[in-house]
């Protein structure tokens, strides 16, 4: 068996792959046969219906405490695994105690019956270490996966500075995708192939044709689907490649046995927005290198493999489509469309935004556009685009190696700037999660998450919010919060409790007390303003 493509797997793990990390301690009752399904989370829940909260593919543990009482019945403990495999769950493991001394013959019978992998978990082994296993696992996973995609991308970027950008691109292609690939130009004659050593080479091509005229004859983005008998044919599909004006430009062929992966995908759809872009160069005048040039700028991780010639030779490319000098700094800017902005199509936008910012490295975007320039922005520049109908996040001074994470801190702020409708400066902001949040934002969670404490009258509000803000501020703490509040310690619990009930959340889950920490830091303005309404009325 060939072995696994190095893309094959992206953020997720196998069951058995996270049970051979685990204590030996832990004892599998039933193998329900999923060893080899992907695990997306590990979750303890006492709940008698977990499933409306459970992700496909989850390892779920409990304790017992929904089996307590009239629970325990075969009728209940039945209908209870049902809807975990119903809800595809993976795994169900069984803690023994506080509330179970073994794990209870009906649920054992139930797993076997629905075909559920039951694990019963040792008291020796908590739940939160079943959980942090797996969290490492797979951060460990995520980290080789995404260097692999990073030297994908780069071989993918040294293809298209090649003197035969398509064909190079085509063989990085398959060198890292188990497929066969055909591009093909407008015409409908074939451009470029790539197939892997000892694969398959495709399809004959007059077998492409109903294929072909579907991608050449449509418009917009959208991937056309087909099938054939003859090796690694099982599934093909077209990438349609498009002009700015959405013209037909040509398509790539993709032909495999089995469906891709995620990151597989990744890479195929890096592929086909590069060889748009070269296409695009090559038929579609100016417009299309200085794009090429700012993705290829902004996005991928592909200067630190470049010696100290490659990279001065950038740097006076780059000094070129500024109008500017080797040394000077630059900015990213990236531009957020508003209520009321004109939509002028790609071309005239580019063109807009070139002049604007005295720069040829404009990118349109989903979110509107990115633009690299020599200009402070100052405020009157800032105004002036303000009133065509958009807000700036415009990033700090940098240098050419220090362009990618430029833009990924000016990106940071790209929702602030859509909340709050007001454009923002990288180096006037506060980069803590509360500078980042902003004010309205702020305001709006604490009056959404603590609503039904800022309901109450004032006497009762301020004391719990009081013991909320001081139990948090201790880690949940009941003696430092009882210390720092001057309170008996059952006494903070039973506020806490009461603060639970109120606000309908389990304040054991450090999501939870995050996010109403965070909520808390706007809690006074909220107060002072509503007291203000109140004086008016």
């Amino acid at each position: 068996m060939s072995p696994e493509p190095a893309t094959a797997r992206l953020s997720f793990v196998t069951l058995e792959q996270f049970l051979e990390q685990l204590p030996p301690e832990l004892k599998m009752l039933h193998d329900g046969g999923s060893g080899s399904s992907l695990l997306r989370w590990v979750e303890p829940s006492e709940l008698e219906d977990p499933t409306p909260y459970l992700p496909e593919g989850e390892f779920l543990l409990t304790a017992g405490l929904p089996f307590l009482g009239e629970g325990g019945s075969a009728a209940k403990v039945d209908a209870y695994v049902q809807r975990l495999v119903d809800a595809k769950v993976a795994a169900l493991g069984f803690g023994i105690r506080p509330y179970f001394d073994a794990v209870p013959d009906v649920l054992l019978d139930a797993c076997r019956k629905h075909n559920l992998t039951l694990f019963e978990v040792p008291e020796s082994v908590p739940f939160a270490a079943i959980g942090l296993e797996f969290s490492q696992l797979l951060e460990t996973d995520n980290a080789r996966v995404f260097r692999q995609l990073a030297d994908t991308n780069r071989q993918l970027m040294r293809a298209v500075l090649s003197p035969r950008p398509e064909h190079e691109l085509l063989a990085a292609l398959v060198q890292r995708v188990p497929v066969w690939a055909v591009l093909v130009g407008a015409d409908g004659r074939v451009r470029a192939r790539g197939h892997n050593a000892g694969g398959s080479s495709g399809v004959e091509h007059s077998l492409l044709a109903p294929l072909l005229e579907r991608l050449l004859s449509g418009s917009g983005p959208r991937v056309e689907m087909d099938g054939f008998e003859q090796p690694g044919s099982a599934l093909v599909f077209g990438h349609p490649l498009r002009s700015t004006k959405d013209a037909n430009l040509g398509a790539l062929i993709l032909g495999s046995d089995a469906p891709l992966t995620p990151a597989q995908n990744n890479v195929v759809q890096a592929a086909v927005g590069l060889l748009e872009l070269l296409v695009r160069q090559r038929t579609s005048g100016s417009l299309a290198p200085s794009q090429l040039a700012t993705a290829v700028l902004l996005h991928p991780d592909s200067l630190a493999s470049g010696g100290t010639k490659h990279v001065n030779g950038l740097k006076d490319l780059l000094a070129q489509s500024l109008s500017s000098t080797r040394s000077a700094q630059m900015r990213v800017v990236q531009g957020v469309r508003v209520d009321g902005a004109a939509d002028d199509g790609p071309v005239r936008e580019v063109l807009q935004w070139r002049r604007l910012f005295d720069t040829k490295l404009v990118e349109i975007t989903e979110y509107g556009f990115a633009a690299i320039t020599r200009l402070r922005v100052d405020d009157s520049l800032l105004a002036d685009i303000e009133k065509l109908g958009w807000r700036l996040v415009i990033g700090e001074p940098t240098e050419l190696l220090g362009l990618q994470a430029a833009y990924q801190r000016a990106g940071s702020l790209r929702s602030r700037v859509v909340s709050t409708g007001k454009s923002a400066r990288v180096d006037e902001v506060t980069w803590s999660v509360t500078g980042l949040l902003g004010r309205e934002a702020g305001t709006m969670l604490a009056e959404r998450l603590l609503a039904p404490v800022l309901s109450l009258e004032a006497d009762r509000r301020d004391p719990l919010l009081s013991v909320l803000r001081g139990w948090l501020s201790e880690n949940g703490s009941w003696d430092g919060s009882a210390k720092l509040l001057g309170l008996h310690r059952n006494s903070v619990r039973r506020q806490i409790g009461v603060l639970g009930e109120l606000l309908d959340m389990d304040l054991n889950q450090a999501q939870v007390r995050a996010e109403l920490w965070f909520a808390l830091q706007y809690v006074d303005e909220l107060v002072a303003g509503a007291a203000a309404e109140g004086t008016r009325d």
